[in-house]
């Protein structure tokens, strides 16, 4: 492993790495959802679904999609949806663990 793999790697969980940060991405993987879908799916705590929202936001990692009313949906860009792969990898990883 080289130091660029180590700096990508953390600049990867620094994006990703906080609680429910892949869960969201996992969720949106689906379809854009609106703020209390991916609450009542996630059962996060509000204040912290907010935060990670605006997070990954910032990072370019999901927009948010007007929809009827000033009602808003969120929606991963093509950076997020490219993540695909991993949170199956991971999902795969975690569940070979628990059998």
């Amino acid at each position: 492993m080289t130091s660029g793999d180590r700096d990508g790697l953390a600049a990867a969980l620094e994006l990703v790495g906080q609680r429910w940060a892949l869960l969201i991405v996992r969720s949106l993987l689906d379809g854009a959802k609106r703020y209390g879908d991916l609450q009542r799916e996630l059962g996060a705590p509000t204040n912290i679904l907010a935060t990670r929202l605006r997070e990954l936001h910032a990072a370019g990692i999901l927009y948010r999609v007007p929809l009827a009313h000033n009602v808003l949906a969120y929606a991963l860009t093509e950076r997020g949806a490219a993540l695909r792969e991993t949170v199956d990898a991971l999902a795969r990883w975690g569940e070979a663990g628990q059998q």
